[in-house]
């Protein structure tokens, strides 16, 4: 298994639970049916906002150095995403977003394991992420705003180059192909006396169950929030 594997072992186990999140739902459930622009600029913005502080944290506390590198730059590219939608906000107020981390952020941030951080952080994140960006481009084409739609397939190509990095970077710490020194030989705690052949055999799994993990427990925020709505997560055909 390598790190393309993984993905696609998530898209596949958890597809209708991905297909849910990118179902026009997802702004009723992101805004609490608050379908103005103003509205999804200001949860777009808090959403990337509540990832810049996740990797934050894990940049602070990584002990992998690819991995806290690469943690690092993502915080840049959600503050840089965070500034750019905030910059399409009506009026020359200093908005105030909410940066509480959600139910996906609250399981991200009790990571302490590398290939878990990049299976649920850099692939399983993305993979919800994705869906719902998409759903916001499809709101400003619907409000014939093209700028703003613009804006927002930009973000969602970062959040698919983030994607793509963390497949490259679970192989290279898992696979040897990094130098010796930035190997991931073994995790700290029970499994620590594991060998080199048993981090690549095992940091990909733990990488995939991680990320799964991750799509669940946004879904299951997502389907709580509909049915406190009165709506049905499911599809209606």
């Amino acid at each position: 298994m390598n790190g393309s594997d993984v993905t696609a072992a998530v898209e596949s186990e958890r597809a209708t639970r991905l297909d849910r999140l990118g179902s026009q739902q997802s702004l009723l459930a992101l805004t609490d049916a608050r379908l103005d622009r103003q509205t999804v600029l200001l949860e777009a913005a808090a959403a990337e906002s509540v990832a810049e502080g996740t990797f934050r944290v894990w940049a602070e506390t990584e002990g992998s150095e690819p991995a806290r590198e690469a943690f690092a730059s993502v915080a840049e590219t959600e503050a840089d995403h965070t500034a750019r939608v905030l910059a399409q906000l009506d009026g020359d107020s200093d908005p105030d977003i909410d940066s509480t981390p959600d139910a996906l952020h609250e399981f991200l941030r009790g990571l302490d394991n590398t290939a878990a951080r990049i299976g649920a952080g850099l692939i399983g994140r993305p993979l919800v992420a994705d869906r719902t960006a998409l759903q916001v481009i499809n709101f400003f084409v619907n409000e014939a705003d093209e700028r703003r739609a613009d804006l927002f397939r930009d973000l969602r190509t970062d959040t698919r180059e983030t994607r793509t990095e963390g497949e490259a970077l679970l192989d290279a710490l898992y696979d040897g192909s990094t130098d010796g020194d930035d190997k991931v030989d073994g995790e700290d705690g029970e499994d620590g006396e594991r060998g080199a052949n048993g981090a690549s055999e095992e940091g990909h799994e733990w990488a995939r169950e991680s990320a799964i993990e991750a799509v669940e427990i946004a879904y299951e925020e997502y389907a709580e929030t509909l049915e406190e709505m009165g709506l049905d997560p499911r599809p209606i055909c």
